[in-house]
């Protein structure tokens, strides 16, 4: 499907609605403003799997500058995982990187600025180190980087929650691993993690700063009707993700780095933004917030958001 023009533009209270086959994969995405003026801001919802509505709904109105709303491949309103031309089985970080790419290059603008959430924020960071030129800065709100250690963080909470000891499988595992294979540590801990708790409660937990918070997101949820992400997230799971290791990566950023994050939030705060903070000289603001900052206090997000934007 080729770019609309101004006569086919499906205009609604959050701008023009796309759908276009990029990279292989049909993706949604809503843009607000000309991006082609300045570098919009793109937005990089988390999950993986989740969608860019609920941040939209409740925060884009506070944006004052082109911005572009991408729900990621198999996600939210984009087209099925199983649909892409290089299918479900192929999903990794290299491939999300080049789906924001082609965005960036249907939309015409010489450079953007990635800003993503959670998992999403390591999406945003592979993007500016792999394109450093076509990114003007980058965002990370709440990242996600060092997956092996938020393994670590989830079954701690579990363990905690469920009044066991805490018993990291990381050790046992690496003693029996044959030497020149990689130990699936992050796998083992998730597994140990999630059999103690569910996923959902387990991650309600260590991201909310309070109940009114994660039942406002609820209603957005519920509101925007969009179910889904499984896929994805089974997708990278294939692939490895809870081994995976992005802090070698940092080092080689060139451009400014931005990090907002949420004292409550801890998937994220402190381990994974230090691990950010260290090796890619991020400029790091803390809110008085959990995982979606804009939930728990809008104007310290707004104003945090304003500065990383301008400085």
């Amino acid at each position: 499907m080729t770019g609309l023009n101004a006569d086919d533009h499906d205009f609604t209270d959050f701008g023009d609605v796309h759908f276009e086959h990029l990279n292989g994969a049909d993706l949604h995405f809503e843009v607000q403003g000309n991006p082609t003026t300045e570098p919009p801001v793109v937005f990089l919802h988390g999950g993986p799997g989740y969608n860019s509505y609920s941040f939209q709904a409740l925060f884009g109105e506070r944006i004052e500058r082109p911005v572009v709303y991408l729900d990621q491949r198999g996600s939210g309103r984009s087209g099925p995982l199983e649909d892409t031309e290089q299918g479900a089985d192929t999903l990794d970080l290299d491939t999300l990187v080049g789906d924001v790419e082609a965005l960036r290059d249907f939309l015409g603008a010489e450079q953007i600025i990635p800003l993503g959430h959670g998992f999403g924020a390591l999406v945003a960071l592979e993007y500016a180190r792999r394109w450093p030129t076509r990114t003007a800065r980058v965002i990370a709100v709440n990242p996600w980087v060092h997956f092996p250690d938020l393994a670590r963080t989830l079954l701690e909470e579990a363990s905690a929650r469920r009044g066991v000891p805490f018993t990291d499988p990381a050790d046992d595992l690496r003693a029996a691993t044959p030497d020149g294979e990689h130990p699936p540590v992050g796998g083992a801990r998730i597994e140990a993690a999630f059999a103690l708790l569910n996923a959902r409660d387990l991650l309600n937990a260590l991201q909310f700063r309070d109940q009114a918070s994660r039942m406002r997101l609820e209603f957005a949820d519920a509101e925007g009707q969009l179910i889904g992400g499984g896929e994805v997230q089974e997708a990278l799971v294939n692939q490895g993700l809870w081994e995976f290791e992005y802090p070698q990566f940092l080092t080689e950023l060139r451009r400014p780095v931005f990090v907002i994050t949420g004292a409550h939030d801890r998937t994220s705060y402190p381990e994974q933004v230090q691990w950010v903070a260290d090796l890619a000289d991020a400029d790091v603001t803390v809110l008085d917030a959990g995982h979606y900052p804009w939930l728990d206090d809008e104007d310290a997000f707004a104003e945090a958001l304003d500065d990383a934007l301008t400085r």
